[in-house]
């Protein structure tokens, strides 16, 4: 089966398994369960066909419907790159739709009619936009798909205005970015024949074009349209913060992990797949690499430090989304930039192969962990009802498994060595420090995103420290207390987490292995600027991944083996005296009681840097929280989700 087959039965079954999931919808755990394997076959093919397309390279997709009068032909095509995002894809919708299945028992009154078969038609739209070759009416017709279906995901809970609203504000925006990517295709496309806004088309037109007349206005609809979706700033803060945190955690695992990768998807295809290699030196690609990489970097700021601000769990991860696609547009625009010269010289060539690198491996990485850690956001907001983390404390003891899990993507996300954001970000940092040789900007962007680093590992500190760490909380006993004494969701929602949790360290522990696939991605994915990017040995070289006589500079196994038997010393050490532990309250200076008033909250944290750096905007927002009981009987409002 070609990779294009696969691709477009991938998009049949989920049609079906979404057509099935509504007839079951009077069955919740059933409609669950038949979704699950739609997903399931339909993530298999997606896999499938990215396999084929790093195997096989160059297969030719065949036109499966022409529409000649409006210039349009319908052709999924995979190569590497859209291989790996139909990868990503591919695991993070089977992790969610199995989470969905215990997780809408907190939805009693709501119908999961409204939320199935929206699911697998919103995963199709994604495979079919990361497929399709036309940039007219396919595409268009796929992101509609994919927008919708969102639509109604986001606004499940219906009953609640704030929903309503956010999923409006979603859809206007996801609209107007529709409209300006199908603008900048308007320009390019070539004025003749029966596919015009091909893919193809478009770029073997634009060989044979003796100026970049047009290619400028394009290019600027393409990064405003796709930046959008991903949502770079200034545009992620006017939809992404409230849609987020008000569609069911599933879904905000999907969007974040997954569907604003479209929109870096778009990016990645228009600046660097787009353009020919023998025309490229029409492509102004210093100015554009200059915006992109500008841009990504004060997307990671302000993003990040707004994130640091908030005090509702999905708020401040939703608030992260934007600050991490700031650490891939940066990486894209380092590597576009790099490319400038008209003779670009062999260094040039590694340190842009290795921002490129950088850039999807961290798509990858946020991919599984922001996943993760929505996926935690929900098991704690189905455990207590309430996303505020003033409320929360302790839950550590009560949900073991939620707990670590979160430790490993906290950790992750912050960029600690031995976990996949390091490696990442580590593979960020070298070409934008190294790149002085070329741009002297591009240290001063990379220094910033390392601060940031800092930033990031504080706002996690305060989610992960006050919802599982400090003392418990009285809503927490409450709950526990209900629940015989533990929090912990069901198998059916821990698996997932695991499996992500899992994810982030060996992504983090083995980068080698990252580097290889992204490596074979690169070598399948066609013409372009890409074509003379140099993705042999010496950019895992300069990455410190890999050298000569199999040494690395970048080896996070050895970093914890050592780090580890250090602490093994300690604590052996710490019992040769043989003092045996016991156990004390701890010492309160004497006047302050043990009470709930004096419980450390996420509202006091950091507000030196919240007062200094207020100028941001992207203030805490107090969202009313409703106390439910998870896993309760069916019942009428289903609030707090």
């Amino acid at each position: 089966m070609s990779a294009s087959s696969s691709v477009l039965l991938s998009i049949l079954v989920l049609v079906a398994g979404a057509m099935a999931s509504l007839v079951t919808a009077g069955n919740r755990r059933r409609s669950g369960w038949v979704a699950l394997a739609a997903t399931t076959v339909a993530a298999g093919l997606s896999i499938w066909a990215a396999v084929a397309a790093l195997v096989w390279r160059g297969q030719v997709a065949p036109v499966l419907w022409r529409l000649p009068d409006l210039g349009s032909q319908l052709r999924l095509q995979v190569d590497g790159l859209s291989g790996l995002f139909l990868i990503l894809i591919a695991v993070v919708s089977v992790l969610a739709a199995l989470f969905s299945i215990s997780y809408l028992d907190h939805y009693g009154g709501y119908s999961v009619a409204r939320y199935y078969p929206h699911f697998q038609i919103f995963v199709a739209g994604m495979v079919g936009i990361v497929t399709v070759t036309d940039l007219m009416v396919f595409f268009c017709a796929f992101w509609q798909i994919m927008t919708l279906s969102s639509f109604g995901l986001v606004r499940f809970e219906h009953r609640k205005r704030e929903n309503r609203r956010a999923a409006w504000r979603y859809l206007v925006m996801m609209e107007i970015a529709c409209a300006l990517v199908m603008g900048g295709a308007a320009l390019l496309a070539d004025r003749s024949g029966p596919a015009r806004f091909d893919f193809d088309n478009i770029g073997a037109s634009l060989a044979g074009a003796a100026d970049s007349s047009g290619l400028g206005w394009a290019l600027a609809l393409f990064l405003v349209g796709f930046g959008i979706k991903a949502g770079m700033w200034p545009f992620g803060q006017l939809w992404l913060p409230d849609a987020h945190p008000v569609a069911p955690s599933p879904v905000s695992a999907l969007l974040s992990g997954v569907m604003i990768k479209t929109g870096v998807y778009g990016l990645a295809r228009t600046f660097l797949w787009l353009v020919p290699r023998d025309a490229w030196v029409l492509y102004p690609s210093a100015a554009w690499g200059a915006a992109l990489a500008v841009l990504g970097t004060v997307t990671l700021f302000v993003g990040t430090l707004q994130a640091l601000k908030q005090e509702q769990s999905k708020r401040l991860l939703a608030f992260h989304s934007i600050g991490q696609v700031g650490y891939i547009l940066l990486g894209l625009g380092a590597c576009v930039a790099l490319l400038h010269p008209a003779d670009v010289d062999g260094g040039a060539r590694i340190l842009a192969a290795l921002a490129l690198c950088g850039a999807l491996y961290h798509t990858l990485n946020h991919g599984a962990f922001k996943s993760l850690l929505f996926l935690n956001a929900g098991t704690m907001l189905g455990a207590t009802g309430t996303q505020d983390l003033n409320a929360l404390g302790g839950l550590m003891r009560y949900m073991p498994v939620t707990g670590i899990t979160a430790l490993i993507a906290s950790c992750s996300i912050a960029g600690i060595p031995g976990f996949n954001g390091f490696a990442s970000k580590w593979s960020l940092y070298v070409p934008t420090v190294l790149g002085s040789r070329e741009l002297s900007y591009l240290p001063v962007l990379g220094v910033i995103a390392i601060l940031t680093s800092a930033l990031t590992l504080a706002s996690f500190v305060k989610f992960f420290g006050m919802a599982f760490l400090t003392r418990s909380s009285q809503l927490v006993r409450e709950r526990a207390a209900a629940r015989g004494g533990m929090l912990e969701p069901d198998r059916v929602m821990c698996a997932p987490q695991i499996v992500l949790a899992a994810v982030c360290v060996v992504l983090g522990l083995f980068p080698a292995l990252a580097f290889g696939l992204l490596r074979a991605v690169l070598h399948a994915s066609g013409d372009g600027l890409v074509a003379i990017l140099d993705v042999g040995p010496h950019m895992t070289r300069t990455a410190g991944v890999m050298v000569d006589g199999g040494v690395a500079v970048l080896a996070p196994l050895v970093i914890v083996v050592i780090v580890g038997a250090a602490m093994g010393l300690a604590r052996a050490l710490s019992r040769v005296a043989g003092a045996e532990r016991r156990p004390a309250e701890p010492w309160l200076c004497g006047y302050a009681p043990e009470a709930e008033s004096n419980r450390y909250r996420a509202h006091g944290m950091y507000g030196e840097v919240k007062r200094y750096l207020g100028w941001v905007g992207g203030g805490a927002r107090s969202v009313p929280q409703t106390q439910v009981v998870a896993a309760a009987p069916p019942r009428e409002a289903g609030e707090g989700r």
